[in-house]
């Protein structure tokens, strides 16, 4: 069950004793997508690093996640289907030549990609993957990158930006596929989608 508008989120939880520490989003999709594969429960995550952790207000304090302070969400689980290779995401998956030339497409959960506030509404527990489609000229992405870490480089008329459960994109080319800060390989199509289960994050 995701977020319905005007219910709270989360609640004040620490990690349980057999709970997962992870400092990156790469290896927090690594924990979900093993225990998948597995068949066994998805863990807890304890989130000390990676732009999930930086969306729901970590601070990188492992000890902390122990404490009566910690704070648990529930967090939306996504995969990518990049020729016919799934792929667990709990953060953003990026497809991209350059960033300062060619098509750039991305699905996040997050709302950070490093240092860059891309996608400032997104929010990891509402069911949706905020899509972004990027075809800029030169001038403009550098405007846009000055931009990106105050996240007002939106609205744009060379950004198409969507709100979606799932969403399929055919690429003009093959890009490079990122998925949480992981490269998988190059395609010219993909599909995305929030599956509808959920891990617990503490932070």
């Amino acid at each position: 069950m995701t977020l319905e508008r005007g219910q709270p989120w989360g609640s004040t939880a620490p990690l349980p004793d057999d709970g997962i520490i992870v400092a990156s989003d790469t290896e927090a999709a690594s924990a979900v997508a093993t225990a998948r594969a597995a068949g066994r429960a998805v863990p807890v995550l304890g989130l000390v690093g990676g732009d999930l952790c930086r969306t729901l207000g970590g601070t990188g304090d492992a000890a902390r996640l122990r404490t009566s302070d910690a704070v648990t969400l529930p967090v939306d689980i996504a995969e990518v289907d990049v020729d016919g290779d799934v792929h667990v995401f709990l953060a953003h998956v990026i497809a991209r030549r350059s960033w300062w030339r060619g098509q750039v497409w991305a699905a996040m959960n997050a709302e950070w990609l490093g240092r860059w506030d891309i996608a400032p509404r997104a929010h990891p527990g509402d069911g949706l993957l905020d899509t972004f489609d990027a075809s800029l000229g030169l001038r403009d992405r550098a405007r846009a990158r000055r931009r990106l870490e105050t996240g007002t480089h939106l609205p744009h008329p060379a950004i198409e930006q969507r709100r979606v459960p799932a969403a399929r994109v055919a690429l003009d080319e093959p890009l490079d596929i990122w998925v949480d800060g992981r490269r998988i390989g190059r395609a010219r199509s993909l599909s995305v989608r929030v599956t509808g289960e959920l891990v617990d994050v503490v932070v």
